[in-house]
């Protein structure tokens, strides 16, 4: 197993709050500052070692009794495309898609407070301000960018907040219309990322956390073949369902 190599530097523990995955579960994070001479290198240095980030900071779960959140990423050069992937990269092929320096828009915040009021009403990201908003998109001392899809008639139709990072591509924040659930759009985003990384010649998607129990996350099962963070290393997330998957 390679050895991933961190800089010395502070983490931190939060106070423990309620899980928004698993019922009747806390939990707490461990983050630390993304600064110094060459926040990319420790960004790459810390994804390696299954942090995540939110604007300057990378965090990573830290529950006490609980190691249900797996980081997982998808190995860009083996995945399969189903008939069911080709199907919705049929549905959505008329979209006009272009990368963006990563800064908030009036448009673009509308429509997130749309997805949030449809998805998820009961997340601590509803009462968001556009400010709020701005800092998550903004607040980014690493290369980031943001991923706009339009239909053919101008309309919005989601928007991706992505890290560049040396060995993939970071799906960090995404969102759409709801009213556009036929096209499967989640789906349809995290293609164009393999698709995406696949042209740039990168090896990984990171999708973020994976929890087994979660029927929120069984979506990140579909994409194929995929990779989990063990005790051991990064290794392949076996199918069907392994009932003893190993925990980081």
């Amino acid at each position: 197993m390679k050895r991933v190599e961190i800089p010395s530097r502070f983490f931190f523990s939060t106070p423990p709050s309620p899980c928004p995955y698993l019922a009747d579960k806390m939990e707490r994070k461990i983050v630390t500052l993304l600064a110094g001479e060459d926040p990319d290198h420790l960004h790459n240095a810390l994804s390696l070692a299954g942090f995540r980030r939110s604007q300057d900071l990378a965090y990573r779960p830290a529950c006490d009794g609980c190691s249900a959140c797996i980081p997982l990423r998808v190995n860009v050069a083996d995945f399969l495309t189903t008939k069911s992937f080709r199907r919705i990269w049929s549905r959505n092929n008329d979209l006009m898609v272009t990368e963006k320096p990563a800064l908030a828009t009036e448009e673009h915040f509308k429509l997130f407070h749309c997805y949030l009021d449809s998805r998820h009403k009961d997340g601590g990201m509803v009462d968001m301000t556009f400010n709020d908003y701005r800092a998550m998109i903004e607040d980014s001392p690493v290369r980031s960018q943001l991923v706009e899809f339009r239909k053919k008639d101008g309309t919005l139709y989601a928007v991706c907040l992505t890290d560049l990072m040396d060995d993939g591509l970071s799906l960090v924040y995404s969102f759409f219309d709801p009213e556009e659930n036929k096209r499967s759009p989640g789906n349809f985003l995290i293609l164009w990322h393999i698709y995406q990384a696949r042209k740039m010649s990168l090896p990984h998607v990171y999708l973020g956390y994976w929890i087994e129990e979660s029927k929120k996350m069984d979506y990140k099962k579909k994409f194929r073949p995929a990779e989990i963070l063990t005790k051991e290393g990064w290794e392949p997330l076996s199918f069907p369902e392994n009932p003893k998957l190993p925990k980081i």
